[in-house]
């Protein structure tokens, strides 16, 4: 088996199956829309997810296990008990999303993004890179035994947020 619809046929119809073809195959499901998606169980192994998109979607007890989430929309989604192990998450994109107890053991989150994001139960303590991530004041993170020794939830403005004597109009008074 190796067509893309195959895979994703199986994926949102019978997860058991998915799981066993993931195991004999190399999948590659990048570019895919997997929007609007409630998934269960399923167990990503070793899967190319590059450009995917995951919006809106409600994902619980999901594995992603050493793959590629390069560029991922994982905007407005519930994430439930997922673990992103060894996995590349670089600019991923969680903004508005919720994620309640998961976890990235060896995971890459350079450049990902976590704007306005609900991560209170996450683990993070062992992910790679989390300071290159983007954040902003609205942010939740979890305690600080689950983030990094070395990373700063704190938000603080960069150069984009500066203003410029021009972007400010005259006032008549």
């Amino acid at each position: 088996m190796s067509d893309k619809e195959e895979f994703l046929n199986l994926l949102i119809n019978d997860v058991e199956a998915f799981n066993e073809a993931v195991k004999k195959n190399a999948v590659d499901l990048s570019e895919s829309d997997l929007s609007n998606l409630v998934l269960e169980g399923a167990v990503f192994l070793d899967v190319d997810l590059t450009s995917s998109s995951f919006a809106d979607s409600q994902l619980t007890d999901v594995k992603f296990v050493n793959c590629d989430l390069t560029s991922v929309d994982f905007t407005r989604c519930k994430l439930v008990e997922c673990v992103f192990t060894e996995s590349v998450l670089n600019g991923t994109d969680f903004s508005y999303s919720t994620l309640n107890y998961c976890g990235f053991p060896d995971s890459d989150l350079a450049g990902a993004i976590l704007m306005e994001s609900d991560l209170t139960n996450s683990d993070f303590s062992m992910s790679e890179n989390l300071n290159a991530s983007r954040f902003d004041d609205t942010t939740i993170w979890p305690e600080g035994e689950y983030l990094p020794e070395d990373f700063d939830s704190s938000y603080s403005d960069d150069l984009s947020s500066l203003k410029d004597d021009d972007d400010y109009e005259p006032s008549d008074y």
